[in-house]
């Protein structure tokens, strides 16, 4: 893995924009993201309007997706193209307008003084905290828990990233579920993540409740998914045991209550038998997981 330092000179930047269907807002965002960034590079996820070509007419390259396959996918071709360039910091941020490219300085002055692999505009540090209503605060809360118990906002778009962060880190997920995906990876490959505070704009078009509810869905199932993938002693062992134990409390209890009256308590019985069944099937889900996850590690190597 190589060293996450940056030069002491000038660093070369990248901007990465994934967008789809952002024609409203596309333009501010490469204009303001030119500002700072040496090149700025936006992949238009089978955007049906003027997104790409507005894009491309301000200076920006862009990558073309033939049909929309969602943020995630999006994301990874843009750290395909950046590995390509080996740019000393790669920005991410969203087309939508949320995000403030005036604020890119401050995730790059961060990066380099804590000579981190990671920085996260973090909507909810300090006095940034006000500008987030009430119910994204406690969503995010959740799927941050369920992500990374350390960081204040795992569902950032907002990002800067070392060269090493982006050439070991390989997004698999299509959705918008990636940005816990890339945390995730990056916590098991040791690499250093910051915080830094970000204001943020939710007046903008496509901004809603509804996107809000499908994006934590999206997240919260691909973070069990990868944490069932990855850790799948923890994810079904422990509920094998848990299931396993029921099973055998609530089974002694009904075999003492047959001993003392000769009759078989029928909820009782029922209730060990199905535990013992459930807990069964967590036990060889796991095993199984653990040992094809375990041989492809093997081939990998």
């Amino acid at each position: 893995m190589k060293s996450g330092i940056l030069p002491d000179e000038k660093p070369k930047i990248v901007a990465c924009i994934p967008a789809y269907n952002e024609e409203k807002t596309i333009a501010k965002v490469v204009l303001y993201a030119k500002k700072y960034a040496d090149k700025v590079i936006v992949c238009d996820d089978g955007s049906e309007d003027m997104t790409a070509e507005i894009a491309k007419s301000l200076g920006a390259t862009v990558i073309r997706h033939n049909r929309n396959m969602g943020k995630g996918a999006a994301v990874n071709t843009l750290f395909n193209h950046v590995r390509e360039i080996e740019p000393d910091i790669t920005l991410t941020l969203d087309a939508d307008g949320q995000h403030n490219p005036d604020q890119i300085p401050d995730l790059v002055q961060t990066l380099k003084e804590h000579q981190a692999d990671m920085v996260i505009g973090s909507r909810f540090l300090a006095e940034r905290k006000k500008q987030v209503p009430g119910y994204r605060t406690v969503g995010n809360r959740i799927l941050n828990f369920a992500t990374d118990g350390t960081l204040t906002d795992t569902q950032s778009g907002f990002r800067a990233y070392s060269l090493r962060a982006i050439e070991n880190i390989q997004p698999t997920e299509t959705g918008i579920g990636v940005d816990s995906e890339i945390i995730i990876k990056a916590r098991e490959l040791g690499l250093k993540m910051v915080e830094t505070p970000i204001s943020v704009d939710y007046n903008v078009p496509k901004s809603s409740k509804q996107q809000f509810l499908r994006h934590a869905a999206d997240v919260l199932s691909s973070t069990i998914k990868h944490h069932a993938i990855h850790r799948p002693l923890t994810v079904f062992g422990l509920p094998a045991l848990l299931f396993g134990a029921l099973s055998l409390i609530i089974g002694m209890w009904a075999i003492e209550t047959y001993v003392a009256t000769r009759q078989l308590p029928f909820g009782p019985t029922v209730a060990a038998g199905f535990s013992f069944i459930v807990a069964l099937v967590l036990a060889t889900t796991a095993l199984i997981i653990y040992v094809l996850v375990s041989l492809m590690k093997e081939r990998q190597e």
